[in-house]
């Protein structure tokens, strides 16, 4: 149960790469980095979630409430990088129809 964040910034875009589980342990400190870059006016946030190997719906919860801060304060949020596995918890949920989830990251062939 570990959960490694790292975070660049550059041309106004916050690229936050996670790599490990999200689940009921480490989900708090994801909040706690995403929550503060969610909260900047017109915030660009892209999370990579290509390293991230499980998730659960403690995780979902995250996203969602990073999501909702950031739309409230004018931002734009994606997620990139899902497995099959974490992209088919947002497409049962209902979430993948409001929020940018992407599969594939920019660049990436196809």
């Amino acid at each position: 149960m570990n959960i490694d964040i790292e975070i660049v910034e550059h041309n106004s875009v916050i690229k936050v790469s996670v790599r490990g589980e999200i689940d009921v342990y480490t989900a708090p400190k994801l909040r706690e980095i995403l929550f503060p870059l969610a909260e900047k006016e017109n915030a660009n946030i892209i999370v990579n979630l290509s390293d991230v190997i499980y998730m659960d719906s403690t995780g979902l919860g995250v996203f969602v409430g990073v999501f909702k801060s950031v739309r409230s304060n004018n931002g734009k949020f994606q997620l990139v990088g899902l497995s099959g596995r974490i992209k088919r918890l947002f497409e049962i949920t209902g979430l993948a129809e409001i929020m940018d989830i992407n599969s594939r990251m920019e660049g990436e062939s196809l």
